[in-house]
């Protein structure tokens, strides 16, 4: 017996000017590559509708209401007055077996009114990038958006060289951004302003009572989110305002990465060639993105001048709300519980050694405590002299065992996983899969937590777009 979720399109209630209503365009051969079960189970998705078709974009089920999202956003710090969903579509919302509002959204399902001359298609390469990076960091425990679907369309799609196509369908608490509210405030439509600050308000932070503590909601929800990433060594790598959620969830796997031997300035987008989005600028940019959102909401309150005031208040004590929480869950990664000087002593003099030594960030936080540790510095008594401080003050070994993941989406095991997808194998892409769902049990196969040797290392990522 077909069961139907429960659906309620609240974002297609919203004035017309939010969006554009259109269906995706049907590709040639949807074939579905991969399937998230679980997830679908949780949102109470039917199991007997025509899966390719409808996630391949060929087929609207009944319960859809098919949008693309208008917003603008600073890309690398430039402003871009208007964006929008130029390869994706809100198919709907559901409401999930836990009561949650869900957005169900395709991507690379064709060209919107917003695609900028581009042909609102994805390549396979980097659906599967973004179906593993997400449903690793979920499993990790990290908010972030989710992959339900990855259907191959049967095309070919132009990038440097023709490349297989394919659909992905991502599950979010939202697509709201800070770049949803930039457009409305750019165009100072006041009226439209007002009405998503209530929806993005009413949806994600009802207990703030106004345009204030819903900025200092948001503010909570990415200081924690971008401290969450630096422990796992992730880099997000197109941290623009229009990839910025107002719900606290990574969204947006294009040019990311997790680094594979330690040192603060890396980078590995591809176009970020000013290092602007590297490691160790994550938490000076969320506070910029913040300071634009701001900006955007300033137009809301009776008094600019006080606005002003109070707004600034918040966004220049942000720095100290990151570094809090990155203190708090790099305590944890050597053993603390609670954060002190001495911890964050401990962890900065860590970290130190480890770049200069290029010790392998995730190895050597998952080894400490154990002979393997010292192996992953050129030198291992850089190692031992803080070894034995670190002993001293009596860590918990269960706790870091809780928080510090044995697999992570190394760069050359996804690039080998999408290179044999290209040739038709899925086997890497299936042992990646299931190695990452269980990120703090060390795998059956060690393979999977080997740093790249000198010709597997991945110097660069890429948008895909």
């Amino acid at each position: 017996m077909s069961v139907s979720p429960t659906v309620d399109n609240s974002y297609a209630a919203l004035p017309a000017g939010f969006y554009t209503r259109q269906p995706a365009r049907p590709v040639a051969d949807p074939r579905l590559f991969q399937w998230n079960d679980a997830l679908a189970v949780e949102l109470g998705l039917p199991e007997d509708e025509d899966r390719a078709a409808i996630y391949g974009g060929n087929r609207t089920p009944d319960w859809a209401d098919p949008l693309a999202q208008l917003y603008a956003g600073h890309q690398f710090g430039h402003f871009t007055p208007q964006l929008g969903d130029g390869r994706a579509l809100l198919l709907g919302e559901v409401i999930d077996r836990h009561g949650n509002r869900r957005d169900i959204q395709l991507k690379g399902s064709g060209p919107t009114p917003y695609s900028r001359n581009g042909d609102g298609r994805a390549a396979l390469g980097p659906v599967l990038r973004e179906y593993l990076v997400s449903e690793a960091m979920h499993a990790m425990g990290i908010p972030t958006t989710r992959a339900l679907a990855a259907v191959t369309t049967g095309e070919k799609v132009q990038r440097e060289t023709a490349l297989p196509g394919a659909v992905l369908t991502r599950v979010a608490s939202s697509h709201l951004r800070v770049g949803t509210f930039q457009i409305f405030a750019a165009r100072r439509d006041l009226d439209a302003l007002q009405t998503l600050f209530d929806y993005a308000r009413d949806r994600h932070h009802p207990d703030a009572d106004g345009p204030l503590e819903f900025l200092n909601a948001v503010i909570a929800v990415q200081a924690d989110l971008v401290a969450r990433w630096m422990s796992v060594g992730f880099i997000h790598g197109v941290m623009n305002t229009d990839n910025c959620t107002i719900s606290g969830e990574t969204i947006d796997y294009g040019p990311c990465a997790f680094m594979d031997t330690y040192h603060p300035d890396t980078v590995y987008s591809s176009i970020d060639q000013f290092g602007r989005y590297a490691y160790s600028n994550q938490p000076h940019v969320i506070v910029w993105n913040m300071a634009q959102l701001a900006t955007s909401l300033v137009p809301l309150m009776p008094d600019t001048d006080a606005a002003i005031t109070a707004f600034t208040e918040a966004v220049h004590a942000m720095p100290a709300r990151v570094e809090e929480r990155r203190q708090h869950h790099f305590a944890a990664k050597i053993g603390f519980a609670k954060a002190t000087p001495d911890t964050a002593a401990l962890v900065d003099d860590l970290l130190a050694r480890m770049a200069a030594q290029q010790a392998d960030f995730t190895n050597t936080f998952r080894a400490l405590g154990t002979d393997k540790a010292k192996d992953q510095f050129l030198d291992p008594t850089t190692y031992e002299d803080w070894e034995k401080r670190w002993r001293a003050a009596s860590p918990d070994s269960e706790l870091m065992a809780r928080v510090n993941p044995a697999v992570i989406p190394r760069n050359h095991r996804v690039e080998e996983a999408i290179a044999a997808a290209y040739d038709g194998d899925r086997a890497p892409f299936d042992a990646l899969h299931a190695a990452l769902a269980h990120p703090f049990e060390d795998p059956a196969d060690p393979a999977f937590t080997r740093p790249p040797q000198a010709h597997e290392v991945v110097r660069a990522t890429f948008c895909g777009t």
